[in-house]
């Protein structure tokens, strides 16, 4: 029988839908308690419902976000650890070289002169041969006899005197030029001198001619400088003009050649090249004549090689109790010519005499490039997720949802940080013979170090901004979530109130539909 067959009568069917709207209001309060939203779909609150889902997908497009920035803070610091461990490195190769450069453990050995000083003859001739240690492949001579009286004539600078001048020249048409080439000292090419109208104007000489031989050695002055001619002077003798190199000895040498006067105009004076011609000289060493030659003393040996400018750090020498002791500055091995493998002086022995290198330095070295290996690994391990900002790869990161806002972390230019870059090279013992040598190298060390150091800081900046963004992004989550919950969770207590009110509701609808249905049942009493 369907329901609608049944007649109800009017309070029984008041009663019964006011039962029926609590059952359905105490279903709808039973499902916020159980979800604790009082918004589960659009049919609850269209506008609660999409602006909530909105902030939302926002909130969840940031917590993705929020998982790069994590791994991109991860990666900064791989690198911050990377740099750490190369700024030590660094420090510790500092340390080795400060301890080479403080180390003097130089090997030495006593050499006997008492024999040679012995003798009854000499030819002049008779010396030490150096090899080895900081000479290299190269050799190096210690003279062993002196000449003791006799004339001695000093070293000599090369001078040559160019033709008399003869008669006025005259620079007064463009292109007027008087020019000469000259070599100094050995020079692998000449360097081309010119004299023009300009030069004597800037030498101060009026009119554009050359009077006489002084206003000549003006203008030749002048045209040097222009050229950038350096360690010769000019000089007047009589009429003719004295070039002097400042150098002396055999390696002093002055050479004038290719003389050449350029008259533009042709109708003037410039052709007469007089006080200028081709000429050559060198100097010569100091020489001795007469006297007698002699076996030099230790003290004399010890000064001669201490102040001698080819052996100077390369070797060291004193006086060990009458001894010529010979120190060897260097990592490598110094071959002496003209000892007996005993350490007696004879000017003639080869290959007898060893003086071993500095050991201390050689390790040193050894470990300076262990150091510099080390430097590299720790570049090629800072790596997070397969970048690594040491090796110049790029990081991105995203900070909004749109991606109009980003940061890219990056080395200078994309460099590399390792010891190429840094301008670290490896090195060979013979490096450390110097301390000048090592002093540079402290110096790229230095340099060094202020550029991890550049880098670390720059790399900080940016983990700075990253962590900020990175809390920024919680607390905008944070704030998108509650702004959510706002629009679509339900208050228990509230909704605990209404649960209770609306069973009382239903209790007293169930009262009330039991007493319109007692009313009814009145009628069954006629029919008993």
């Amino acid at each position: 029988m369907a329901g609608s067959d049944i007649t109800l009568t009017s309070g029984v069917r008041t009663n019964l839908l006011s039962l029926q709207r609590a059952a359905s209001q105490t279903a709808d309060v039973n499902n916020r308690l159980a979800t604790g939203k009082k918004v589960n779909s659009a049919l609850d609150n269209p506008t609660n419902f999409f602006t909530a889902a909105s902030l939302v997908s926002r909130s969840n497009d940031l917590s993705n976000l929020l998982d790069s920035m994590s791994n991109g803070i991860q990666t900064i610091q791989a690198a911050d650890n990377g740099l750490s461990s190369i700024t030590d490195t660094l420090e510790s190769m500092q340390s080795t070289l400060r301890q080479a450069r403080q180390d003097k453990s130089f090997e030495t050995v006593s050499l006997d002169l008492s024999t040679f000083a012995a003798r009854t003859s000499f030819t002049g001739t008779e010396a030490l041969t150096l090899s080895g240690g900081q000479f290299g492949t190269g050799t190096d001579t210690i003279a062993l006899t002196k000449t003791v009286g006799g004339t001695t004539t000093p070293a000599s600078a090369a001078t040559v005197t160019t033709g008399n001048f003869g008669s006025t020249l005259t620079f007064d048409d463009a292109g007027d030029e008087l020019s000469f080439d000259i070599a100094l000292n050995g020079a692998s090419a000449p360097t081309t001198v010119t004299i023009n109208s300009q030069t004597l104007t800037d030498a101060g000489i009026a009119g554009g001619t050359i009077d006489d031989v002084n206003e000549l050695q003006t203008a030749v002055n002048q045209a040097l400088t222009d050229a950038g001619v350096t360690g010769v002077t000019v000089g007047v003798s009589g009429s003719a003009l004295t070039f002097t190199s400042s150098t002396t000895g055999a390696a002093s040498e002055i050479d004038i050649s290719n003389v050449t006067a350029n008259d533009a105009g042709g109708a003037d004076t410039l052709s007469n090249t007089s006080g200028i011609a081709a000429v050559s000289d060198t100097g010569s060493d100091a020489t001795t004549t007469g006297g007698t030659i002699a076996a030099k003393s230790v003290d004399e040996l010890v000064n001669d090689i201490n102040n001698d400018t080819s052996l100077k750090g390369k070797i060291k020498a004193s006086n060990d109790n009458g001894k010529l002791r010979i120190q060897n500055l260097s990592t490598q091995d110094l071959s002496i010519d003209g000892v007996t493998a005993s350490g007696v002086i004879d000017a003639s022995s080869t290959d007898a005499m060893t003086v071993d290198g500095n050991k201390v330095r050689a390790d040193l070295a050894t470990q300076f490039n262990d150091l510099r290996d080390q430097l590299d690994k720790y570049a090629d391990d800072a790596s997070f997720n397969g970048i690594n900002l040491l090796r110049g790869d790029l990081l991105k990161l995203t900070f909004n949802e749109t991606g109009t806002s980003t940061i890219d972390i990056q080395t200078e230019n994309g460099e590399s940080v390792d010891s190429n870059s840094l301008g670290i090279d490896s090195i060979q013992a013979a490096d450390l013979d110097s301390d000048a040598t090592i002093d540079a190298k402290l110096d790229v060390l230095g340099a060094a170090l202020k550029e991890i150091r550049s880098v670390s800081s720059t790399f900080g900046s940016n983990l700075s901004v990253v962590e900020n963004r990175q809390s920024f992004t919680k607390e905008m989550m944070n704030t998108l979530q509650t702004g959510a919950d706002n629009l679509t969770l339900a208050d228990s207590n509230e909704e605990g109130a209404n649960l209770m009110a609306l069973q009382t509701r239903s209790q007293l609808a169930t009262t009330a539909l039991s007493f319109a249905v007692q009313a009814d049942q009145t009628v069954l009493r006629f029919l008993g």
